[in-house]
């Protein structure tokens, strides 16, 4: 901009927007690096147009109705404009409390309160007050283009990604990171030791009281290894109990189990320490086929290119690692093949059906609420033939996946005023890692980020990039919600009207101590979060700021 002749006054990130929108338009955007939601007003044309980061990092809440559009980054602010009415949401309700479905389309728990899904951009045109449209302003392409070997495309990788860290590593004040202890975090420690050999580097982890979900033995090692000053925390059932109302005011919506609990705890600790700065691995799953390597959808692809047999060989060989089973990856390829009728069926053996008894179907089918399985982006997957996994991680960067996690890590570390910052999250690494062969992303062997454990050799200990399992934030749910106070505030809940809720069914699926109930901490969490948020957001008429 200052070769163009701009000049500038002040050193701030607005300023230098403000120039960039006035000189390139929309166009900037995709220049833009980090998070952003923004709302810029054009004087000459009388237009406002809203705009949130290729990724959602940060939230942008909307509503245009009854001739007011409303905007502002929580549900909060919006209610305050509408004198604390808002309505409930009853399909996102049930999509959530039947599906964990939420932060995976433009709808929010509230009636007419959407999101701006991430890369997209909203105008109004404030001499009619209509809105213009809605347009996505960057979609990654999911086609294989580059012919890169798997050595070339590690050392670019380890490139850009260094690049990536050292851009989200400028501050003014001090840095740390929120560390799990799995590759992702821990590359991003290990990058900013690599890159400032000198600088302070303060971590800040969960440990779980349970041996067998703790990272502390690989958290302890990069701690080692980068002289880095170690903040470890640890929680239980009390502390969840004494947070609990603080944390769902926190998300703002309901959300999908105490593990956000135990990033909550974190980003106060970090807080506590005087680290308002931090560096996160969220969005590296998504990038590089993380989690247990999209085996439905590379199975499909590999189906597509080299045929039955082979795919069937590969399934084999990626059910050896730590927590997968040849049966579980079938299941996982027969989401892919079947939809309908069949797919519901299976639901049903696995003991997730979409009308479960507690459900009140009367009430479900008066409010016209869809009882199904959301199925977001399909439609791009099944286009793209021998690109299955690079279409299913598109899909999740914007649909159901990383926009949850997000929200999460947003909302929890803005309620302790940390800025949380994702360096895996540029919209350059995502590009070129879905350019690559998905075999450099999962391994032949079914190995997860595979490329990306080559690019950070050297860097990272050895033994932490041969990791097989993954935890993360893990925490006891199972154990926390069966405690009597738990169910004691679930019962509570329940004699609030929650038409969706059959409190009869529920009870008796209390007092058979859940039996018939697949995973009953997810399921006890959900309906004690949607119907204290209920009460607390929706049904309150005081407005949290």
């Amino acid at each position: 901009l200052r070769q163009l002749g701009y000049g500038f006054r002040t050193k701030t990130d607005t300023e230098v927007l403000i120039a960039a929108w006035q000189e390139w338009g929309k166009a900037c955007l995709s220049k833009l690096v980090g998070m952003f939601a923004f709302a810029i007003f054009d004087t000459q044309t009388c237009r406002l147009t809203c705009v949130r980061d290729a990724f959602g990092i940060k939230p942008f809440f909307y509503r245009i109705a009854d001739g007011l559009f409303a905007f502002a980054s929580d549900i909060f602010g919006i209610k305050a404009i509408l004198n604390n009415k808002i309505e409930l949401n009853w399909q996102r309700a049930y999509d959530y409390l039947v599906h964990g479905d939420y932060d995976s389309n433009e709808q929010t728990f509230c009636k007419d309160i959407q999101f701006l899904m991430p890369a997209h951009l909203l105008e109004i045109d404030l001499n009619t007050g209509k809105c213009l449209g809605i347009e996505r302003w960057w979609k990654p392409e999911w086609q294989e283009t580059n012919s890169a070997s798997f050595e070339d495309a590690a050392y670019e990788l380890r490139m850009r990604f260094l690049d990536n860290v050292r851009y989200h590593m400028r501050s003014d004040v001090a840095i740390g990171a929120a560390m799990s202890g799995g590759v992702d975090s821990s590359s991003i420690v290990c990058a900013m030791r690599h890159i400032e050999p000198d600088l302070q580097i303060n971590t800040f982890s969960f440990i779980a009281e349970d041996q067998r979900i703790s990272e502390e033995k690989w958290i302890d090692i990069v701690n080692t290894e980068c002289l880095a000053t170690a903040h470890k925390i640890s929680c239980g059932r009390d502390d969840l109990l004494n947070d609990f109302q603080d944390l769902i005011l926190t998300q703002g919506e309901p959300f999908g189990g105490t593990s956000i609990y135990a990033q909550y705890r974190v980003f106060k600790m970090a807080r506590e320490a005087g680290i308002t700065v931090t560096l996160d691995g969220q969005g590296a799953d998504e990038l590089l086929a993380g989690y247990f390597g999209y085996p439905g959808q590379r199975f499909q692809s590999l189906c597509e290119t080299r045929g039955l047999l082979h795919s069937l060989a590969y399934l084999k060989r990626w059910s050896n690692w730590p927590g997968r089973s040849f049966t579980s990856g079938l299941m996982h390829v027969a989401a892919e093949y079947t939809n309908g009728s069949l797919y519901a069926t299976l639901r049903k053996l696995y003991g997730q059906s979409s009308e479960p008894t507690w459900l009140d179907l009367d009430f479900a089918k008066s409010h016209d609420i869809q009882m199904r399985q959301p199925r977001y982006g399909r439609k791009d997957i099944e286009k793209a033939s021998g690109r299955r996994v690079v279409a299913a991680m598109i899909s999740a960067i914007t649909n159901r996946g990383l926009p949850g996690l997000l929200r999460h890590g947003d909302r929890n570390s803005m309620r302790f005023s940390v800025e949380s910052r994702v360096p895996f999250l540029t919209i350059s690494l995502c590009e070129f890692l879905y350019t690559l062969p998905e075999s450099y992303l999962i391994s032949p062997e079914g190995e997860t980020k595979s490329v990306f454990r080559e690019a950070m050799k050297g860097i990272v200990p050895l033994n932490l990039l041969k990791r097989k399992d993954k935890i993360g934030f893990e925490t006891p749910q199972d154990e926390w919600v069966a405690d009597p106070r738990v169910v004691e505030l679930l019962r509570n809940a329940l004699r609030d009207d929650f038409g969706l809720i059959n409190g009869i069914q529920v009870e008796k699926l209390l007092f058979n101590g859940f039996r018939g109930i697949k995973r009953p901490g997810e399921w006890v969490w959900r309906l004690l979060n949607i119907l204290y948020w209920n009460r607390l957001v929706v049904c309150s008429d005081s407005n949290v700021v």
